[in-house]
């Protein structure tokens, strides 16, 4: 079969589906209860006429992608008018080529348009962020990653080779040293299980004796002994609120406590972005591997402590390394902020679908040449958003597997999804099965996932 190496996006569909949580997430200050994730269906169209469709999907998580003062439903409501905004922009562009020149063009020529013509519509309320645009946009660029790679009947990490793409990385980087290199040669052969990581989040019940009585009773567990035995769970992320040191180390030492109990072998650290001096971290730190050793030893990395805008707050985390791991996360908009990072001490980097494939990819590859570890992290992804999630991970060649959360705070939310393809909507043995996917774009087998989808909200005809 001949490859097709250059299409255009010619119509696109986009829906809301809203997701209420059985139980609340907290993200630095703000608690999410519930959330509208955007679903894209593309088609494209090659130069000899050939059309193919495509899927993607991401949860507008305005807790995390916007913290703000401002009222949640307002900031989601902008970031559904922001995704109708990129709807129309997308197919106005008509940008043609493969999918990572498409992406990569329209994230560096025409996000910024559609930024500042939302923003101008709301002169007199807080701007929208890059973080909230780039999600928004995410869909939209998945879509037509899965149209692409079905048009060509293979799978979308195949098409990141020489074969198909139009120029190396020298020039997206502007650096010598890619020469010749393409993003193909940063992944891995594709993993078919994967280790996945728990989210103990700040809200979360440890014991018996935090419940107070509201908890679901829906029989998924409400205490974290009985999620690890139910999901043989072996990686646990720990919520912390950056602002508290007592609270956050007696938090860690009761979760380690009772998940070393239960052979737990791998944790993580979040701050939620709240702390402004790396030397609270490193307090904490050392304060662990005093009074908890062991635990200290299973601690694999730190994710991202410091405020979001990494360009405005320049601080050195050299220390923070020096102990452990500390990955960026939602600092890492782009690779040019992975770049930066490793100048300010970083030394890995948490990669998320929900900021576009397309930079993911540029980040992977970025990272990789210059010696960061990776981590793929959630975004609580439910429904389709979370088959893209789980192949990057099989891809990138993470420092442990994969964070899936879904099935904790909505795990209902993507049961047609989880008919099709049960290993990757529920954690057993602590792993998640990917054996099911198909052999043609994502593998969503789209087809045979029975879900109705409400009216759309934006057509381009």
């Amino acid at each position: 079969m001949e490859i097709c190496k250059s299409v255009k996006v010619v119509r696109a569909e986009l829906y809301f589906l809203p997701v209420d949580l059985r139980v609340p997430l907290k993200f630095g200050d703000q608690i999410l209860s519930s959330v509208k994730c955007a679903r894209v269906r593309v088609e494209i169209e090659s130069s000899d006429g050939m059309r193919a469709e495509g899927w993607g999907e991401t949860p507008l998580s305005a807790a995390w992608v916007w913290p703000s003062s401002i009222e949640y439903h307002i900031r989601e409501k902008r970031l559904i008018e922001v995704c109708k905004l990129i709807a129309a922009s997308y197919i106005e562009s008509d940008l043609e080529g493969h999918p990572f020149d498409i992406g990569y063009q329209f994230i560096g020529n025409h996000l910024g348009d559609v930024i500042s013509s939302h923003n101008k519509c709301h002169e007199d309320e807080e701007a929208l962020p890059y973080l909230g645009a780039l999600v928004a946009f995410s869909a939209f660029d998945l879509a037509v990653y899965d149209a692409y790679a079905k048009m060509n009947d293979c799978r979308v990490f195949e098409v990141f080779n020489e074969n198909f793409l139009n120029f190396d990385l020298s020039k997206a980087f502007d650096d010598e040293r890619f020469s010749g290199k393409v993003i193909s040669d940063y992944l891995e052969p594709p993993k078919s299980k994967l280790p996945v990581w728990h989210l103990v989040g700040g809200l979360d019940p440890l014991d018996n004796e935090e419940l107070i009585g509201n908890e679901p009773n829906d029989g998924y567990p409400n205490v974290l002994s009985d999620w690890i035995r139910t999901d043989g769970l072996k990686c646990l992320k720990v919520k912390l609120k950056g602002t508290d040191w007592d609270w956050d180390f007696a938090r860690m030492l009761k979760v380690f406590s009772i998940a070393n109990n239960e052979g737990v072998d791998f944790y993580s650290t979040d701050f939620n972005c709240t702390v402004m001096d790396p030397e609270y971290v490193n307090s904490i730190l050392d304060a662990l591997k005093k009074e908890a050793s062991d635990s200290y030893e299973k601690l694999l990395y730190v994710e991202q402590p410091f405020p979001y805008e990494l360009d405005k707050y320049m601080i050195d985390v050299t220390s923070v390394a020096e102990r452990k791991s500390i990955y960026l996360d939602e600092s890492a908009h782009d690779w040019t902020y992975v770049k930066l990072g490793k100048s300010l001490g970083w030394n890995g980097v948490a990669l998320k679908t929900c900021k576009t494939l397309t930079g993911a990819m540029l980040s992977l590859s970025w990272a990789k040449e210059n010696g960061l570890k990776l981590m793929v992290q959630d975004l609580t992804n439910p429904m389709l958003a979370q088959i893209p999630h789980v192949l990057l991970a099989a891809n990138a060649g993470t420092i442990m597997g994969v964070e899936s959360n879904a099935m904790q705070f909505y795990p209902e939310a993507s049961l047609p999804e989880a008919k099709v393809h049960p290993g990757i909507y529920k954690r057993t043995d602590g792993n998640l099965d990917l054996s099911t996917l198909g052999n043609s774009g994502f593998g969503y087998k789209i087809n045979e996932i029975n879900r109705d989808l409400p009216d759309p909200a934006f057509v381009s005809d």
